[in-house]
């Protein structure tokens, strides 16, 4: 049952794998048995999520820890309300959005936290200068721009990934041009979730095709003469899978786990910059070095099957 939850083995980093997939599993046949709705999963999240950014801004061990256990449960329902979605056939476009919304909204409390934190203390090795505005010029950056930027690319190459491994059917591979043709085809009155759901994510998608030139020309040329997955040589994905599957390591890097372990270790040891510094510094070098691994193997694959 653990395993029909995964999506690829090729995707899963090992800490979901061994700690929150299960305890997320278990969660999900709890709330099963209990008929609670995958959505009010997702909104219990949010609120977790918000809590833990207001322990966040105090500087005591026992809030902080407060703060830690609160993210881990948040993440824990995060896992829970698409395993539960699946296992009650309960998915719908307003869960998609909720699911969406929800990291965002746990860490921009977090962000919101560490800036109250850090606002009235000094700034490291400058005495008597304190943080000030600097820390909201500092979050900003890692929140607004780092940190979406990275999420955004790391998904999109898991999903691309999926795409060639297991098709269309088990990965959320899309495009600007479809979605946005479905949101223009929505009636203005009475569609709003929907409106907002897929202008948003054509967007997304949007901003995704804008950072990947090499990939979407190589797309391109390989739809062409293969319109489906399933048309294309095995040895076509095979060697897609080959080039890319030392890439998932990095996309694992750019999401949750290491995102919040450093977190953790900042607020315990009472230096929480080093979480925005650590999205700035750490994780933009993996997020360049992924990227140009990425975009020179789409330019070897178009050589030698998009022609």
């Amino acid at each position: 049952m653990l395993r029909a939850s995964f999506k690829s083995a090729d995707t899963e980093e090992w800490l979901d794998v061994y700690f929150t997939r299960p305890i997320g599993l278990a969660f999900a046949l709890l709330w099963a048995r209990l008929g609670v709705h995958p959505n009010v999963i997702t909104i219990l999240s949010m609120f977790l999520g918000l809590g833990a950014g207001w322990m966040f801004y105090y500087t005591d061990l026992w809030h902080n820890i407060a703060g830690i256990i609160l993210l881990m449960f948040a993440n824990f329902c995060d896992s829970t309300d698409g395993q539960l979605a699946r296992m009650t056939g309960k998915k719908t476009l307003v869960g998609r959005v909720l699911d969406g919304l929800a990291s965002d909204v746990w860490f921009f409390a977090v962000y919101l936290g560490i800036v109250f934190r850090l606002f009235p203390q000094d700034i490291p090795f400058l005495p008597g200068v304190k943080w000030g505005w600097w820390a909201l010029l500092l979050c900003a950056i890692a929140g607004l721009i780092c940190h979406s930027m990275q999420c955004r690319l790391a998904d999109y190459y898991r999903q691309i990934h999926l795409y060639f491994l297991l098709g269309k059917s088990n990965s959320e591979f899309d495009n600007y041009e479809s979605q946005h043709a479905i949101y223009e085809s929505l009636p203005k009155k009475g569609a709003f979730w929907a409106r907002a759901f897929y202008g948003n994510y054509a967007k997304y998608c949007r901003a995704q095709e804008k950072s990947t030139p090499c990939f979407q020309q190589f797309y391109s040329n390989i739809k062409a003469r293969y319109p489906e997955v399933g048309d294309m040589p095995q040895e076509l994905r095979d060697d897609f899978r080959r080039g890319s599957l030392p890439l998932m390591k990095y996309t694992n890097l750019l999401t949750h786990n290491s995102r919040a372990i450093t977190l953790f270790i900042g607020c315990l040891l009472n230096v929480p910059y080093i979480y925005p510094l650590f999205e700035i510094v750490v994780l933009s070098a993996i997020y360049w070095y992924m990227h140009r691994r990425h975009e020179a193997l789409c330019v070897r694959l178009n050589e030698k099957y998009g022609r």
